[in-house]
């Protein structure tokens, strides 16, 4: 099956390596290109596989079934970046395409590494410093980082591994209740915002991009997209796209590609990290784009056209976690009221067939989409009064108008 060319528009078996609801949707927009997928994924209850045409049951290092998925499978990608980057290196050592390549998921997997990218492609970023032992907790340049954040280099997502910290003694507290990994220090900075950039990058260099995301986040976990990002100017949505497109280019990266950015209180614009992969943030682009984030990873994964994507509609992405499967007041096991939910214009319901609701887990998406971002937000509003959700955060004026989602940088 393995032909080592550049594949056209004929049916290709694709493997996936991750099952979660990432890999779910990347399975939806293959089959409807005529593909098949095989996932692999230790967990029999994967949302991925539960969709796919075949599952390998199996760990992500398993040299069995890594054979298997690089014999059957012409071209292989990854819906998270914690996969183990010796597998993707193993299935590309087996002839096998991959995209993301295991180098660049690497850089993605370790904070540090990813901030000597952002400092080698002149991407802005926040002040932060190395801690790989205690030795590093009595350099004094850490003092010009308090108060900061303490994250751990790697297995860091949702805001788990991160502790923030006002003094050395807190800091070296936090290390040792991080078990003394390796971690990195970053300053902590008034915030204006939270953005994101989802890119798409070809083995040719062509890249195109989605629009600037705005994200809430509660808890280090996405609560809210809105796209186009509200209260923006042109300048700070072009200069998101730029940097964005700028680290793809540096890390010669093949895939879809998400980046975080703060907007600071000052207006300065700083990378906060980057997902290899399809991102939380970018899920509207299914209902709201005419290419959502999955297609552009089918499509860099098998070589296909990679025509700028459009927004035709404004939309709002509410995250479903399965908090809102329990009563607030009594704790008890509850379903949402989904048929309220659905009666509202422009609501779009996605759910991952996962089977059991904990309080914290993804469970689905909805995303609003409206002719315009005023109206996407008052129904959305209305959404998240019916489910229980936090009102949607006030948006200040803009100082400029808003960039146009198709428009490409400078």
């Amino acid at each position: 099956m393995n032909t080592g060319t550049s594949a056209d528009t004929r049916s290709a078996n694709l493997g996936m390596l991750g099952g979660g609801q990432l890999g779910r949707m990347f399975v939806h927009a293959a089959q409807s290109l005529g593909h098949r997928v095989t996932v692999l994924d230790p967990d029999p209850a994967s949302p991925a596989a539960a969709a796919a045409d075949e599952h390998l049951r199996a760990a992500y290092d398993d040299e069995p079934a890594l054979a298997r998925l690089a014999a059957t499978c012409e071209a292989v990608s990854t819906e998270f970046e914690n996969v183990p980057a010796a597998a993707l290196r193993a299935l590309a050592e087996r002839g096998c395409r991959v995209a993301p390549s295991a180098d660049a998921v690497a850089v993605c997997q370790h904070r540090l590494r990813e901030k000597q990218l952002f400092v080698r492609a002149g991407v802005p970023c926040a002040p932060h410093a190395a801690i790989e032992s205690e030795a590093d907790l009595d350099t004094p340049a850490l003092d010009a980082l308090l108060p900061g954040i303490l994250k751990t280099a790697t297995l860091g997502y949702d805001g788990k591994g991160q502790v923030g910290v006002d003094s050395r003694a807190a800091l070296a507290a936090a290390f040792t209740s991080l078990r003394c990994a390796p971690c990195v220090l970053e300053k902590r900075l008034p915030l204006a915002a939270e953005l994101s950039v989802i890119v798409a990058r070809a083995r040719s260099g062509a890249i195109v991009h989605l629009p600037l995301q705005g994200n809430v986040h509660r808890d280090g976990i996405l609560a809210v997209t809105e796209v186009p990002a509200p209260g923006l100017s042109r300048a700070t949505a072009e200069a998101a796209i730029a940097h964005a497109r700028r680290l793809a280019e540096t890390l010669g990266y093949v895939g879809v590609l998400c980046v975080e950015f703060f907007l600071l209180a000052d207006g300065r614009l700083l990378a906060n990290e980057m997902a290899p992969r399809p991102h939380n943030s970018g899920h509207y682009s299914i209902d709201a784009c005419d290419l959502s984030q999955f297609d552009l990873q089918v499509r860099t994964l098998l070589d296909l056209p990679l025509p700028q994507p459009r927004q035709h509609s404004s939309a709002v992405m509410l995250n479903l976690l399965g908090d809102l499967w329990f009563d607030a007041g009594t704790g008890r096991a509850r379903e949402p009221d989904w048929p309220a939910v659905l009666a509202l214009p422009g609501a779009h319901l996605h759910l991952y067939g996962k089977r059991e609701a904990r309080r914290g887990r993804k469970m689905g998406h909805l995303t609003v989409t409206a002719a315009q971002a005023g109206e996407a937000r008052h129904i959305a509003g209305q959404a998240a009064g019916l489910l229980g959700l936090p009102p949607l955060p006030y948006v200040p004026s803009p100082s400029q108008p808003p960039a146009s989602p198709t428009s490409p940088p400078p």
